[in-house]
């Protein structure tokens, strides 16, 4: 038999937010998270801006000792799952043998690896921090979460580039759906904001270079896009079978409705011409929740603003949408937060889930040349307010790895 999945909790750590209820606000009034880097001096990288978290206190999830001794993406994990437990009324309530979690990481520890290969270099290897690797690896967040709640069921982390979250999701969706969980946690969570990470985006032209205008460099399906802007921050979502979560009384946020996922098999970082790849994911999602493709009102794009990524995926939604592609909205909420990377998905389905509750789409700023190969409705630089049905999210990472979510507003 398979369940229903609901969403009950949700939690966020954003480049223009620290919570649920800033970060929606602030994609709703179109407000960019790009700012010039403090998090380290970046006067000697060509690209000295991204979309930092600020003014995070990890004290309000975490003991000074523990904040000393997990690194940033995992201190993000631990805050964006404190957020989504506590709204989903679970703090010392979860079934623990029957509750999971997945997160995410496309990178994990960055900041860990990059201090503890400076200490090697310069003071020797007796100087490497004993709780470097257990700080590093990706998978930490998700055992940190599960030792934070005592939760005892199915526990790994995905690590597929910028789909890593979205898959997360999906597979902790999967677990509901077919009865080996009763509740999931998942999400994902990345803080590669260093020098380094900078600099292997930088030298492979993946980044936007407007240093003299952080604030409009994210220009997805503009004609004047240059790239991406890297961001850091965090999402959690707790997820439920309909069964469970009724039982409790839990108050039902939304309902996830479909899961597709594919590989392009074409290039490391490139898609292939048309899309092929995101059209399969977008298509076995509709399959898989028995959507039809008149039902999406909304898709959140992937659209990191890159010159090729922008027109596959637009080619790609026309392939597999027809003429209803110019009837929903495709917008990219990447134009304000920037690209988390591992954490992207996670994000952007709880943007998506947002949509299907409010009936309230975020804008696509810093449209001011329209590209003629992208030329579907993004709602370019205006809040769009429209009842939603079904709201897709779309993921891809390096490596070829396609995501497409689907989740609705819960209906008996």
């Amino acid at each position: 038999m398979a369940h229903r999945v609901v969403v009950t909790g949700l939690g966020l750590v954003t480049p223009v937010g620290n919570d649920v209820e800033s970060t929606w606000s602030a994609l709703l009034a179109g407000r960019s998270g790009a700012a010039p880097i403090t998090k380290f001096d970046p006067q000697q990288l060509s690209v000295r801006f991204a979309c930092e978290v600020k003014g995070f206190d990890a004290s309000r999830y975490m003991d000074r000792k523990e904040a000393r001794r997990f690194d940033l993406f995992a201190q993000f994990a631990l805050a964006a799952a404190h957020q989504a437990v506590a709204q989903a009324g679970l703090e010392g309530r979860f079934p623990a043998e029957r509750t999971g979690v997945i997160i995410g990481s496309g990178i994990g520890g960055m900041q860990t690896y990059e201090e503890n290969c400076s200490i090697y270099l310069t003071k020797g290897p007796d100087r490497v921090s004993p709780f470097f690797v257990p700080m590093y690896i990706p998978n930490i967040a998700a055992g940190l979460v599960a030792i934070r709640y005592g939760l005892k069921g199915p526990n790994f982390c995905t690590v597929s580039a910028c789909a890593s979250s979205a898959h997360a999701i999906g597979e902790a969706f999967r677990l509901v759906q077919h009865g080996k969980a009763d509740v999931m946690l998942a999400g994902g969570s990345e803080a590669a904001i260093t020098g380094l990470t900078v600099a292997g985006f930088q030298n492979m032209k993946a980044l936007s270079t407007r240093n003299d205008s952080p604030e409009t460099a994210s220009r997805p399906f503009d004609s004047d896009r240059d790239g991406f802007v890297l961001g850091d921050g965090a999402a959690a979502v707790i997820l439920e079978s309909l069964e469970h979560a009724r039982n409790r009384g839990a108050t039902i946020l939304g309902e996830v409705l479909g899961y597709g996922l594919s590989d392009d098999a074409y290039h490391m970082a490139q898609p292939p011409e048309g899309g092929a790849g995101a059209q399969q994911a977008m298509r076995d999602c509709l399959a898989d929740g028995g959507i039809a493709p008149g039902d999406v009102q909304y898709i959140n794009a992937h659209g990191t603003s890159t010159p090729q990524g922008d027109v596959a995926e637009t080619l790609a939604v026309k392939a597999v949408f027809g003429p209803h592609a110019r009837e929903l909205v495709f917008g990219s909420t990447k134009s304000m937060t920037g690209h988390l990377l591992g954490g992207a998905g996670a994000l952007e389905f709880v943007v998506s889930l947002l949509v299907a509750r409010c009936g309230v789409i975020p804008p696509t700023i810093n449209q001011f040349t329209p590209d003629p190969e992208c030329d579907l409705d993004s709602a370019p630089n205006r809040m769009v307010e429209r009842p939603v049905r079904v709201a897709l999210s779309n993921s891809f990472g390096f490596g070829g790895h396609n995501v497409t979510l689907a989740v609705g507003a819960y209906r008996e």
